[in-house]
């Protein structure tokens, strides 16, 4: 009897029976087995569905790896077929693909956008920028009998607070506040034995004269600046 009116009290709660017998209590217990039933079938559809989702988006990203593929250099056409004949297929020629392809680095943006030019005859650099000349400097040249080698050349050497050694002499200036080079060296040009290049000088009133051994001699706060400006690659032109 207990039993009977706590169901009967339960089942009105829930409004899904009217009275209690042993009929409407296996209404109940049914209604929540359907219950049951149909949030576990909303649940594998839905797992259905993103199964499908994943495969469809999986399917539209192949056709572009393939095509990335087909565009790789000859060097990787020929790594393939080496592979093909070791026996290598699928996934593991793919990954070679990728990891053996050669990227060609060009030369650095300013390398190739930048040139420089001397003029001997109203010695000075100047500064090019893709045609448009971005700075000017005073310089010194090679005194006669040293003569600045002119025509067309690249830089080839950057150094920081060089030592200089003298081309009669041999003499060895190690780098500091009174190196003859200055603070900066750009080296452009070379015969095996002596080098020539732009530099700075402790004596800037010397700066615009005839009195080198066929360096560029600049102020050191110009020469800095122009450091900054050129790199490897860069072109140089010295004319008359």
């Amino acid at each position: 009897m207990l039993g009977t009116t706590y169901w009967h009290i339960l089942a009105q709660k829930e409004g899904l029976v009217k009275r209690v017998d042993g009929r409407e209590i296996k209404m109940v217990m049914a209604r929540n087995e359907y219950v049951a039933r149909v949030a576990m079938l909303l649940c594998f559809g839905t797992a259905i569905l993103s199964l499908v989702v994943h495969w469809h988006l999986s399917a539209s990203t192949t056709p572009v790896e393939s095509s990335a593929i087909q565009t790789q250099g000859a060097a990787t056409a020929a790594d393939t077929t080496s592979l093909r004949k070791l026996g290598v297929s699928g996934p593991l020629q793919l990954l070679w693909a990728k990891v053996s392809t050669p990227k060609t680095l060009p030369f650095s943006a300013p390398a190739q956008q930048t040139k420089v030019v001397v003029d001997l005859s109203d010695r000075r650099v100047y500064v090019y920028r893709f045609g448009q000349v971005i700075a000017s400097y005073p310089t010194g040249i090679g005194k006669k009998g040293w003569e600045t080698p002119t025509g067309t050349f690249q830089v080839t050497q950057k150094q920081l607070h060089p030592a200089w050694r003298h081309p009669i002499t041999g003499k060895v200036f190690p780098a500091g506040a009174d190196s003859p080079l200055g603070d900066r060296w750009i080296g452009f040009w070379s015969d095996g034995r002596n080098q020539i290049g732009f530099h700075g000088t402790p004596d800037d009133e010397l700066v615009g004269s005839a009195v080198s051994h066929g360096c560029l001699r600049m102020r050191n706060p110009d020469v800095r600046l122009l450091y900054e400006q050129v790199s490897l690659g860069t072109p140089v032109e010295v004319r008359h």
